[in-house]
């Protein structure tokens, strides 16, 4: 028996275009042998579809084009869609063969955390079942599940083991999780423990592509009864994996480093946010340092060098090497360079408001003025020519408020917004490996500064701030458990009340791209005004 997992990449709402390429790697599925095909969760509709499933038209057209692909059934498709019972709806898997719905499987369970919140749409499925497929000299009983029910060690109820004990032969789960750092480790780390305990083959089949602020890897996977590697789908791409549940045939996969999967993650979720979006151009602003460098090779790579703009936007402050890296990174990656000087914009502002400044000191109002012309220069080449801007902060900077509003933080994308400071340099030496002497040296060596004022430096030691924003971020230590773990009691206090008190600034942010276990976005969900210190 051969079956397909068509890791694809659909876009959320357009059922034409979704149906078209459910029916391309279908049909090619039967052309290379498979038996079955199978699809990832809710592809007719895309995921996550979030509040369109409260309008009633977006689940009426997802019943339509699944009743469309199962017309063209011939051999079994396993897919995902919407199921509509009465008042609730269910996240479920169609089996259409031959021309009509043989059955259909609903989730059954529902994931509330992170970046999931199916509770708030979907009805889970009362208990788990089993699927019983026709195929050409027999049939075959499919333990068919959907995403989450692979993970139901956090669960009172065992799917796995449960669909085993209805006999179950072979497992295949359709899924549409989401990348983040080691997600494959943990991924085939839960699949082997399933067939190490139930000894039978797991197929699983993930989507690939970006939504919003979501990627999907694809890297969807088969595994033999005996828990061997025998079937595994390339990261970041759409693919076929033909697979034989009984195949004997163990199957080596040489892994990335951190550095190339963040990269390849990046440039996916920038290549699609543009083109599901309409757009086609980005423009950057270019300060000589490392993170609008970073920004412009990821934006090259994903879009090409015809589609990228870099503008350079010096001020009194801005020093001659920032300008010279700034020009060197736009040569080697050969994208458009112009340099547009802000002094006079400033010293008008600045003339502008001296009345009302008269007798006060140069602060940070003055740095940020510099900032937002920035910025409002760079919205006026988007609003002329139609390019999207780029924001190129980084998660260190946007955890801590190092950030001006309506200034650098400007932007249709945010592209570094989930890498730390540490993050940026050590996946811009990674792209002078691949691509020698593409990011300046400059740009790397020198001490990152905001150059707003004379002989500025960023006021943080990056080597112990990011890693500390890290573990209150990501790992959720409070400030009681850094501060036992050894860390000065000041910095941890600082530290975390810039986190606290920037978030009114990160709500306004632009969308940025997920890469780490969490991320500032849909799944980190903080109160503006928060008083609680501990």
């Amino acid at each position: 028996m051969k079956i397909a997992l068509c890791q694809i990449n659909t876009i959320l709402g357009n059922f034409d275009y979704n149906y078209e390429k459910v029916l391309k790697f279908y049909n090619n599925s039967i052309e290379l042998g498979a038996n079955i095909a199978t699809f990832p969760e809710l592809t007719i509709s895309g995921y996550p579809p979030q509040d369109l499933l409260l309008n009633d038209d977006f689940i009426k057209q997802n019943i339509y084009f699944l009743n469309a692909i199962a017309k063209m059934s011939t051999i079994p498709l396993i897919i995902g869609y919407v199921r509509k019972e009465g008042r609730q709806i269910y996240n479920s898997a169609a089996i259409c063969i031959d021309g009509k719905i043989h059955s259909s499987y609903d989730k059954v369970l529902l994931p509330t955390y992170d970046v999931f919140d199916e509770e708030r749409y979907f009805t889970r499925a009362s208990e788990p079942k089993i699927s019983v497929i026709p195929l050409d000299d027999g049939e075959v009983k499919v333990g068919l599940q959907i995403c989450e029910d692979l993970w139901d060690h956090d669960y009172d109820c065992k799917v796995s083991m449960i669909q085993k004990q209805l006999g179950a032969e072979i497992f295949i789960n359709i899924s549409a999780s989401p990348y983040h750092k080691d997600r494959l480790i943990k991924r085939r780390s839960i699949i082997e423990e399933k067939v190490n305990e139930l000894h039978l083959p797991f197929l699983y089949c993930n989507m690939v592509g970006a939504q919003d602020e979501l990627i999907f890897d694809g890297q969807s996977i088969g595994m033999s009864k005996d828990g061997d590697l025998i079937a595994y789908g390339n990261p970041f791409e759409e693919q076929i994996v033909l697979v034989d549940p009984y195949s004997s045939k163990k199957i080596e996969v040489t892994n990335q480093s951190k550095e190339e999967r963040t990269y390849n993650a990046l440039c996916l979720g920038v290549k699609d946010y543009f083109e599901k979006t309409g757009h086609q151009e980005a423009v950057i602003g270019l300060s000589g340092g490392i993170d609008s460098a970073l920004v412009a090779s990821i934006a090259v790579d994903a879009l090409g060098s015809n589609m990228v703009h870099g503008v350079s936007l010096p001020s009194k402050y801005s020093s001659d090497h920032s300008l010279s890296d700034a020009k060197d990174l736009a040569d080697s990656i050969g994208i458009d360079y112009m340099v547009i000087p802000i002094q006079k914009c400033v010293d008008e502002m600045e003339v502008t408001l001296e009345p009302y400044f008269r007798g006060r000191e140069h602060n940070n109002a003055e740095e940020n003025i510099q900032a937002r012309i920035r910025g409002d220069l760079l919205m006026a080449l988007s609003n002329k020519f139609g390019w999207m801007v780029l924001s190129t902060g980084n998660k260190t900077e946007l955890a801590l408020g190092y950030c001006t509003l309506y200034g650098d933080m400007s932007g249709g994308l945010s592209v570094i917004s989930d890498l730390s400071k540490t993050d940026v340099y050590a996946l811009s030496k990674w792209i002078n490996t691949v691509h020698p002497g593409r990011i300046p040296k400059g740009s790397i060596d020198k001490p990152p500064s905001a150059e707003l004022a004379p002989d500025q430096v960023d006021p943080f030691d990056y080597t112990i701030v990011s890693p500390l924003v890290d573990a209150i971020i990501e790992k959720g230590h409070t400030i009681v458990e850094l501060e036992r773990s050894g860390l000065e009691k000041d910095l941890v206090n600082s530290i975390y009340k810039k986190i606290r008190m920037s978030e009114y600034k990160r709500r306004q942010a632009a969308p940025g791209l997920r890469v780490s276990t969490k991320a500032f976005g849909i799944g980190r969900r903080f109160p503006l005004v928060n008083h609680f210190e501990r």
